[in-house]
């Protein structure tokens, strides 16, 4: 057999052998093509999406009492801004980590943007709309504007109704990490009330100021 012969046997041999593998694979392709279409959700443009879930949340906010509908996915802080037009409460990680967000429920504060709104059925919730208004303020916002606590004023809102939290909270003998004796009541200091508001952060940098503000409404309490 000329060398001719042997390359062209050869050649078809591989080119055979290559139609077969490449044969042999398209299903396995489709299959897996159709997997990652389910997992992305683009399985078919004939593919129909569950309807979210809808649950009926009755609260009172701000002293009022609201019935809404919501997606049970609805966290309360978008049932606040989004539902009830109440955006006084800021959005801003969105992730429990700025302050915020903060609202009281039940007179304590919590990050409105972590929990669902559908959680908190019967609940007594208050936002900065409910603690004062401009003709009214409370006393926590006049203190923050007398000591000048706030700049741009985005977190304002969130500092304030975690400072008034913060307060009652002293009052009520919660300890912190900074409490020295978890078997007396907390004192009224900065370290308490640093502590204490960590969890709001200030872009700005207005934190003596706001330690200035709550001092002051704190002692006319004592």
């Amino acid at each position: 057999m000329h060398n001719q012969d042997i390359d062209n046997t050869r050649r078809g041999i591989l080119i055979g052998g290559a139609l077969t593998a490449t044969a042999a694979a398209l299903p396995a392709m489709a299959g897996g093509q159709g997997a990652a279409a389910a997992l992305t959700g683009t399985a078919g443009i004939n593919a129909t999406t569950p309807a979210p879930v809808q649950s009926t949340v009755t609260m009172r906010i701000n002293g009022k009492p609201h019935t809404l509908s919501l997606d049970t996915r609805t966290t309360l802080l978008d049932a606040l801004r989004e539902h009830l037009h109440l955006t006084g409460t800021k959005k801003g990680c969105d992730h429990g980590q700025c302050g915020a967000c903060t609202v009281l429920v039940d007179g304590r504060r919590i990050n409105s943007c972590l929990t669902l709104a559908v959680m908190h059925e019967g609940a007594e919730v208050t936002t900065i709309e409910g603690l004062g208004t401009p003709d009214r303020l409370h006393p926590m916002q006049a203190a923050f504007v007398k000591h000048d606590g706030f700049q741009c004023g985005y977190c304002t809102p969130g500092q304030i109704c975690s400072a008034v939290a913060a307060i009652d909270e002293i009052r009520r003998g919660v300890p912190s990490h900074v409490t020295g004796d978890l078997t007396v009541q907390p004192l009224l200091s900065a370290d308490e009330l640093r502590e204490r508001m960590s969890g709001n952060l200030c872009r700005c940098g207005a934190y003596s100021n706001i330690i200035d503000a709550i001092t002051e409404v704190a002692g006319s309490r004592a």
